[in-house]
């Protein structure tokens, strides 16, 4: 495809964009900003996004995603929960953490448990219902927001990676479906999370600091 037919793809799919994918686009991207300041409104805004979603992915036979979404909804609300959960100082309990190498084994089993999942899943329902989707990048892009979303309630820094390896495997997923503004969405989204690790990692050393200066 030459970039004149993407830019004429994009414009068609902009003007054929329904008004509720704006408001999930928008919501979306206000989440981000959120979880990169480490602001517990990324829950809030986020479930608007992800309850719109679970409809929109539904509709564009991308399976594994509308999963994601339905699995986002359920992780935003314990997410929320831990992230405002507090001790008897009336302190954080929660604090930026980065993974050891158990943890990060964890992750690794984790994302490939969900890919192999989703992709056998997915591969059958193509075959037998919606000859139209696209197992291995649906469950490429669903496995590591899996795994992200998990991350980001635990405050892991690691989140940050996984994140952007969905955002960067959505951008052509959405695209090829239609999904335009969908499609922007996520090359924000990309930007946005690697800013949103620059700045987490940033608090990470400054916490690093302070504690060796308090103890």
């Amino acid at each position: 495809m030459s970039i004149e037919e993407i830019y004429r793809q994009f414009i068609v799919g902009i003007q054929g964009t329904r008004w509720f994918e704006y408001v999930a686009v928008a919501a979306g991207i206000a989440s981000v900003w959120y979880s990169r300041k480490e602001n517990v409104l990324v829950y809030p805004v986020g479930l608007i996004n992800t309850i719109i979603f679970v409809f929109i992915s539904i509709e564009g036979k991308l399976l594994g995603e509308a999963s994601v979404n339905i699995y986002y909804t359920i992780m935003s609300i314990y997410g929320w929960w831990l992230w405002t959960k507090k001790n008897d100082l009336q302190e954080h309990v929660l604090k930026i953490s980065t993974s050891n190498k158990v943890e990060w084994a964890q992750q690794l089993a984790f994302f490939s448990f969900f890919y192999l999942a989703l992709f056998f899943s997915l591969t059958y329902l193509k075959n037998a219902f919606f000859p139209g989707a696209i197992p291995w990048a649906d469950a490429f892009a669903s496995a590591s927001a899996y795994t992200g979303m998990w991350l980001m309630a635990k405050k892991k820094l690691e989140n940050w990676y996984w994140w952007i390896l969905t955002d960067v495997a959505s951008v052509p997923l959405y695209f090829s479906k239609g999904y335009v503004f969908t499609s922007f969405q996520f090359f924000v989204f990309t930007a946005m999370a690697i800013w949103g690790l620059v700045e987490w990692q940033k608090k990470l050393n400054r916490e690093r600091v302070n504690n060796i200066y308090t103890t």
